[in-house]
């Protein structure tokens, strides 16, 4: 590598991440397409395979330009990453949706650490005034965000196929809500019988004080008659 001055050297070492980073990925992807039984999912981790090993030859192409060389270490480095990652993702989850799922969610993850790679590169670049570098990245940053909300649909997605596979249907039901609800009902009943039967009484009650008060009265009325007759 040739003598680079402070702004070359550093674009060279940002660029030379991003392309450690999608090195890595391909080997993390050819793993997940493996795995993907999913038909549309495994055609969009195909298409996004092509578009990592395009990224990784049009950095690889920036960085020469720039004078840089050195991004042997960064290949190494990010291959044997991957190489390590490779047989774990065999075994994750214990369910076929359970395994996609959690890969989506791995790839979803290294697509933003992607988009926020490329996106400081866009930044620095504007700001040394490199157009070219800053175009490439913008451009790179554009498919990964695409990826990222793929990967977001296909998240929900196999969330949901996994508690279908894994979950008896009696346990995804919601809670018996019509038995809660009627339960208060119940309680209710006798409160409002009693409500009734005591405004029921009260009025016969009343009727018959009313009746026995009035008897002596009337008593009493008869015998003055009498009285003043006689």
């Amino acid at each position: 590598m040739t003598d680079l001055n402070e702004r070359d050297a550093k674009l060279v070492q940002y660029l030379n991440e991003a392309y450690g980073k999608e090195k890595e990925l391909e080997t993390s992807l050819e793993a997940h397409i493996a795995m993907t039984t999913k038909a549309p999912y495994q055609k969009r981790l195909k298409q996004h395979l092509k578009e990592t090993k395009s990224h990784a030859k049009q950095l690889e192409r920036r960085i020469k330009k720039l004078g840089g060389g050195g991004h042997a270490i960064q290949t190494v480095v990010g291959k044997a990453t991957a190489a390590a990652k490779g047989p774990l993702h065999m075994v994750r989850g214990s369910g076929e949706q359970e395994k996609m799922l959690k890969n989506a969610k791995t790839e979803y993850f290294n697509e933003h650490e992607e988009i926020s790679t490329y996106l400081a590169i866009e930044v620095f670049a504007e700001k040394v005034s490199d157009k070219d570098t800053a175009k490439l990245a913008r451009d790179i940053r554009r498919e990964e965000e695409r990826m990222a909300k793929f990967l977001e649909g296909q998240i929900k997605q196999l969330s949901g196929a996994v508690a279908s596979a894994e979950v008896p249907a009696a346990q995804r039901r919601p809670a018996q809500a019509g038995a809660a609800r009627k339960a208060p009902a119940k309680k209710a009943k006798p409160a409002a019988k009693k409500a009734r039967a005591t405004t029921t009484r009260k009025p016969k009650a009343a009727a018959k004080k009313a009746k026995a008060n009035s008897k002596p009265a009337a008593s009493r009325k008869a015998k003055a008659t009498s009285k003043k007759r006689g």
